[in-house]
């Protein structure tokens, strides 16, 4: 069941970050990276914590 959940807020949230791309002033390639930093970080904050 967890994985399922994942996997749909996964999918919801690639969603919504390619809509906001779409509209974000910066090219979307460094805000991809950003996001992408941002989630690592996250991930290794839960782990640790």
């Amino acid at each position: 069941m967890s994985c399922q959940t994942t996997i749909g807020w996964s999918l919801i949230t690639s969603g919504i970050v390619t809509l906001l791309l779409a509209y974000l002033p910066y090219p979307s390639l460094y805000w991809g990276i950003g996001l992408l930093v941002l989630g690592v970080v996250v991930f290794v904050l839960r782990r640790l914590f």
